[in-house]
């Protein structure tokens, strides 16, 4: 099938135009009418991810988070993303990414907050996008009242994670969640709008140091799952939704090349 064949069934999941003004998604490198018979899924465009699709001879890469941000004005091997690019070119790959679109439609936080993951009930999206369900993050009541421990438990085992950390004053330790708010990815910039709206117990990505100590000073308690541990679940359901679809017209390589960091 065509890429833009390939494209419109992945728009029909995510339209681009859910994408947020700054981000850049949809096809990056190379050409609309391109053959497309092996498909690579990622979340990001390392050179490790970029040179295992070389490697298995793949038509297109499509990953999460997009390997081009800002503008570029030369395309040389002296910059190491325009020689990812580069490389994806000469190989004749094309590369097609699907950001804050699919965090916001038929995607991250919605597959976060459901039965496969988190399991939550009643939920609600933070950071709405124009229509009534349908937005990033998600407001959601826990299976059972649990404490942050508990929960953080709770998230590796569903997520597959090592290893979480946890933002917790000491004199919460023994209290009991019902309710969680989950922003997949990074959320830091959430977490008054998650105060304001009467969630003390938010799991996400990317926390720094003052902004958890902040989160703690407002009385709310915080689990850091890193950015992958909450996002890589993107790479199984977009290879589950394009086999559905595609049937046996695509090869559909996962390569998750697990979480960038560890605890020694």
């Amino acid at each position: 099938m065509k890429c833009s064949e390939l494209i419109e069934i992945l728009e029909g999941l995510s339209p681009a135009e859910y994408a947020c003004e700054w981000d850049n998604v949809g096809l990056l490198v190379g050409r609309r009418e391109k053959e497309i018979r092996r498909v690579m899924i990622a979340l990001d465009a390392s050179r490790r991810v970029v040179n295992r699709a070389v490697e298995e001879k793949a038509d297109l890469l499509i990953t999460h988070h997009p390997m081009i941000f800002s503008p570029v004005k030369r395309w040389t091997e002296d910059h190491f993303v325009t020689d990812k690019a580069l490389t994806l070119a000469e190989n004749g790959i094309c590369y097609y990414a699907m950001h804050t679109n699919f965090d916001a439609v038929g995607g991250m936080a919605e597959l976060a907050a459901g039965p496969q993951f988190l399991d939550l009930a009643e939920t609600s999206p933070i950071e709405e996008c124009g229509e009534p369900g349908i937005g990033m993050g998600r407001y959601g009541r826990l299976p059972e009242p649990m404490t942050a421990e508990e929960a953080a438990e709770y998230v590796k085992e569903r997520f597959g994670l090592s290893f979480v950390m946890l933002y917790q004053d000491e004199e919460q330790r023994q209290r009991r969640f019902e309710r969680i708010a989950v922003m997949p990815g990074s959320g830091k910039s959430d977490i008054r709008r998650v105060k304001e709206h009467g969630y003390d117990l938010f799991l996400t990505g990317d926390i720094g140091h003052h902004d958890g100590l902040d989160a703690m000073d407002m009385g709310m308690t915080v689990i850091d799952a890193t950015h992958y541990g909450l996002e890589h679940i993107f790479i199984s359901y977009l290879s589950e939704y394009l086999g559905e679809r595609t049937g046996e017209r695509l090869k559909i390589i996962e390569a998750d090349t697990g979480s960038p960091v560890s605890v020694r």
